[in-house]
């Protein structure tokens, strides 16, 4: 690889990372990410990227990086949008896009301490449409990230940090806290958090979380409690909640990076799943012998059209009929 390609890989995944940390992520966002993102190159850029700018995100909360943080802004302001101009891939991507992540967490840092006034006078909420996404870093300093088709609010007190998921799924990386709990509540449970990475999803009945990192306690209506350890999963609903069971949550949370990861899922579970992205849905219909067949892989979310072709080659199924809204499938 020359060293022109390189640079220009390093700045799209600049830009790519840029565009998916915004507030808000359309769908139209997320296709045009998922189709650069299939390069095997590109994803590692990307990664690259993003795995640097967690590293920076940690530094950031050091007083001495700080410091010189406040410095910098001072003795390098900001240059006006369209300065600088390079094209990557054929899209015009300003050196102010390229480098908006390091404005956005300077941006952070620097406003940190206003939002943290403010949040008694708040109640926020946020949502996304089907197939969008949407990262936002609440008052704390906590960020959670918002999945297709998601409602949220936020009511932090001086003693509890508390979000309302009202339906859909999101993953949390909670700002540590031990003088206020962070807790999210859905369907009538509660998820009880200190510093700690979990998703959390509730779109039917019940409540399904997953843990990565730290320690989680879920509760239930009926105060049926359990406390997880990384890489396990519960579910809390009208009935209490389960034992913990061991998860991938590697697949669970890969829906952050625009993927979808099934391992040994029946087919009926994955077309459920992979509707959840798209507007335009897949109608299975087909015997148990064939809508139970177990399915593993990694697809695009809401790239429909690739998973239907997978599906028909795999499993013998052909399209019956299909419209701007659906795409019916059959055994061939």
């Amino acid at each position: 690889m020359s060293e022109s390609t390189e640079r220009s890989r390093a700045e799209a995944a600049s830009h790519w990372f840029t565009v998916m940390t915004r507030p808000a992520v359309t769908p139209e966002d997320l296709t045009a990410f998922r189709t650069w993102r299939r390069d095997p190159d590109n994803a590692a850029a990307f990664d690259k990227v993003s795995t640097g700018w967690t590293i920076a995100g940690g530094l950031a909360e050091q007083p001495a990086i700080a410091a010189a943080t406040a410095e910098a802004l001072a003795r390098y302001p900001a240059r006006p949008a369209g300065v600088g101009a390079v094209r990557v891939g054929g899209l015009g991507i300003s050196r102010r896009g390229v480098w908006a992540p390091v404005a956005l967490g300077l941006a952070v840092v620097a406003v940190g301490g206003a939002a943290v006034v403010g949040w008694r006078e708040m109640v926020p909420r946020y949502s996304t449409a089907v197939g969008g996404q949407r990262l936002e870093v609440l008052a704390d300093g906590s960020r959670v990230r918002l999945n297709t088709d998601t409602s949220l609010r936020v009511a932090f007190t001086e003693g509890e940090r508390r979000v309302v998921l009202e339906h859909g799924q999101a993953f949390f990386d909670v700002a540590h806290d031990a003088s206020r709990p962070f807790v999210v509540v859905a369907d009538g449970a509660r998820v009880r958090a200190l510093g700690t990475r979990f998703d959390v999803r509730h779109d039917g009945p019940g409540v399904r979380v997953t843990l990565l990192q730290g320690r989680v306690e879920v509760r239930a209506r009926d105060g049926a409690a359990a406390v997880l350890a990384p890489g396990q999963a519960v579910v809390a609903d009208g009935r209490g909640v389960s034992r913990p069971a061991l998860a991938d949550a590697g697949a669970v949370a890969s829906w952050t990076s625009g993927r979808i990861t099934f391992a040994g899922v029946p087919l009926r579970d994955a077309v459920a799943e992979v509707n959840r992205y798209s507007d335009r849905k897949v109608v299975l219909t087909a015997p148990e012998a064939v809508a139970g067949e177990l399915v593993s892989g990694q697809f695009v979310a809401g790239d429909i059209d690739s998973f239907v072709a997978g599906a028909r080659s795999l499993y013998g199924l052909k399209v019956t009929a299909e419209t701007p809204r659906e795409i019916r499938l059959a055994p061939g």
